[in-house]
């Protein structure tokens, strides 16, 4: 880089070290949700998308209820099947795909919230509770559309931002 100076007419080299940066790439944390084995290895965005493609086995499904402390009968709710039939799948017997893409999306709901409030745990209850924004029904209960996930992630931006309603 080179500049003339306009005092002198004198030309003057600015030296600046090459600097080098280097992305370390962490994974999100929602895989950590997804993946329940060593069976269920994700390192990538692109990993959950062939995951979410193949479907996930009832398994992984029943591991992130487990981890973000849904029951049986909210996860079915969310995912639009019945408990009944959810049930009766075998533990490695895969699920379709939409039931996958949903679950994708409760993982990076969560994992969000997580962020956003701190903790699992603080999240957790938050979710659970009814609010005034959600017209007094708990947020988790919105979860079965996907105006549903995008008024939660929402909100979650007004919360971190400090904006209440």
């Amino acid at each position: 880089m080179s500049y003339k100076s306009k005092s002198n007419n004198k030309k003057t080299e600015l030296n600046e070290p090459m600097a080098a940066y280097a992305v370390q790439r962490t994974m999100p944390s929602f895989y950590n949700l997804l993946g329940s084995s060593k069976s269920t290895q994700l390192s990538n965005d692109f990993d959950i998308i062939k995951l979410a493609r193949q479907g996930f086995p009832k398994r992984v499904l029943l591991s992130l209820a487990k981890k973000i402390s849904l029951n049986i009968q909210e996860l079915a709710n969310i995912l639009h099947i019945s408990e009944r039939t959810l049930q009766r799948y075998d533990d490695d017997a895969i699920i379709k795909t939409e039931y996958a893409e949903k679950a994708v999306e409760l993982a990076r709901l969560y994992t969000r919230g997580e962020e956003v409030f701190g903790s699992m745990d603080k999240f957790k209850i938050w979710i659970k509770t009814p609010g005034h924004v959600f017209k007094g029904e708990a947020p988790v209960t919105i979860l079965d559309t996907s105006a549903g996930f995008d008024m939660v992630f929402k909100e979650l931006g007004r919360i971190e931002h400090g904006i209440f309603a």
